[in-house]
């Protein structure tokens, strides 16, 4: 019989960052379009007509900093 134990080995694992790039790409252009709808999406800007989009992030813009009215 055998008195071995085995631990096992952690380690990190490198991200590659042609693996990395498409993912933070997309993120980056979701936060883009995130943050135009929270802040300019109202006015003469406006894609959407009427105010729904407005009043569904009036809380957020106010917290962000973004003037309203």
């Amino acid at each position: 019989m055998s008195d071995t134990t085995f631990a096992p080995s952690y380690g990190p694992v490198p991200i590659p960052v042609r693996e990395l790039l498409p993912w933070a790409i997309f993120a980056g252009l979701l936060l883009m379009l995130a943050i135009y709808f929270v802040g300019a999406e109202e006015g003469a800007t406006s894609l959407i007509r009427g105010m729904y989009v407005h009043e569904f992030v009036h809380d957020g813009r106010h917290l962000l900093g973004f003037p309203c009215h």
